[in-house]
């Protein structure tokens, strides 16, 4: 049966995936999921929750056992040190580093495999997530790169004998790319999460804030979610 799985962290990232894929292939179709793997922004399921809510899609929520990254100083991981309040640039600039520090190893990966499972069992012959060229960038996030997404893809058809594929619709957009495509699909941006603290409101300083607020600016937009200080909308 042709359908999607798609992997909902209630960023809007994912959330514009899954307007996509309700676009394409109609809400009866479609199926959302979601992860928690020992992230400090855990809030972010809920999220994943309002967004899949939202649109009225049916969404499973699932696990990656902490414990695989033991050892890991991932500063996105509950336990290890503070998050940069710098940009992505900035940050792999000054440590000369191939990674951020934010990177969770082999992350989308190891959700990728559970959703290929996911949408065998359902019937569905395709997995998508939202990996975009901001996030590709540099290497900053190597398991969103375009080497990274057609090597998995290969291993999701061969592993399932070509019932289930691969998409990443976002691939080639920015992030300034994606606000444009999810404001003219209706995205509620007001219900996704990005920042990457487990604070209640955004905290605009985190590199992935800073990525949505300019996204946003770079559309002449004003973010709908609310930021512990408000950002300058005009500059």
């Amino acid at each position: 049966m042709m359908g999607q799985v798609v992997l909902l962290s209630g960023g809007m990232d994912s959330a514009t995936c899954l307007a996509l894929a309700i676009k394409k292939y109609g809400i009866e179709h479609v199926i959302a999921l979601a992860f928690t793997y020992g992230q400090k922004h855990d809030l972010e399921i809920v999220n994943a929750r309002q967004v899949a809510r939202f649109f009225g899609a049916k969404l499973v929520e699932a696990a990656v056992d902490h414990k695989i990254f033991t050892g890991s100083d991932s500063t996105l991981l509950k336990g290890n040190g503070a998050i940069e309040e710098k940009s992505y640039a900035e940050i792999m600039q000054e440590k000369g580093a191939k990674v951020v520090d934010t990177y969770v190893p082999f992350r989308n990966g190891l959700m990728l495999s559970q959703a290929a499972a996911l949408a065998y069992s359902s019937h569905l012959d395709e997995v998508a997530y939202g990996a975009h060229a901001d996030d590709a960038a540099g290497n900053a996030y190597p398991d969103c790169s375009p080497v990274f997404f057609e090597a998995m893809r290969d291993a999701v058809v061969a592993g399932t004998a070509g019932k289930v594929t691969m998409a990443a619709p976002l691939i080639e957009l920015t992030k300034a790319g994606v606000v444009s495509l999810g404001h003219k699909l209706g995205v509620p941006f007001e219900l996704t999460r990005s920042c990457y603290e487990g604070h209640k409101y955004a905290c605009g300083k985190c590199g992935t804030c800073r990525d949505r607020i300019n996204a946003f600016k770079q559309n002449g937009l004003r973010d709908p979610i609310k930021y512990e200080k408000s950002p300058n909308w005009n500059n």
